[in-house]
């Protein structure tokens, strides 16, 4: 058995009752949760396995900021690119057929929206498809290239 040695402390009200109050709640002495405070603050290990451990979340955290940042480049890209043959290719509908060519566009977008949700409930992504170990190409002409076959360098539905 351990000896213990006595030894008279004073503490503020406010801190005594809530030594108290958890001695009460787990059922210990007051001595064993001071003992075990003391301790605990003594130890300097805790300091030290609390700054590795945040080490370690701020690295992964830096790794996560570091592949979104990819993502938002490649979709940003995407998007760009997009845009940019949508313009150059897509001819200006007569003002005759504006109307039908705007209920069929609306129409269309539906069923993107609907593809859209059904990939993102699934948990398809595109940007899983690509791999991350691809060595960089060299940067594109800003200006659109047309490609030998237009219709075929993207597989696009016909339009109906």
């Amino acid at each position: 058995m351990t000896t213990r040695t006595r030894m008279n402390v004073y503490f503020d009200p406010a801190l005594l009752k809530q030594v108290e109050a958890l001695a009460l709640r787990r059922n210990i002495s007051k001595s064993a949760i001071i003992e075990a405070a003391l301790a605990s603050f003594l130890s300097g290990d805790t300091t030290e396995k609390l700054e590795a451990a945040m080490s370690r979340r701020l690295d992964k955290l830096g790794r996560q900021i570091d592949t979104l940042d990819e993502d938002l480049a490649v979709l940003g890209e995407a998007l760009s690119l997009f845009v940019r043959y949508w313009l150059t290719f897509t001819p200006v509908l007569p003002d005759a057929t504006q109307a039908s060519g705007r209920a069929k566009g609306l129409e269309r977008f539906e069923g993107f929206m609907q593809t859209l949700g059904k990939r993102l409930a699934t948990g398809d992504r595109l940007l899983k498809e690509l791999s991350r170990d691809m060595p960089p190409q060299a940067t594109p002409d800003p200006a659109p290239e047309t490609p030998p076959n237009a219709s075929a360098a993207v597989d696009v539905p016909p339009r109906s």
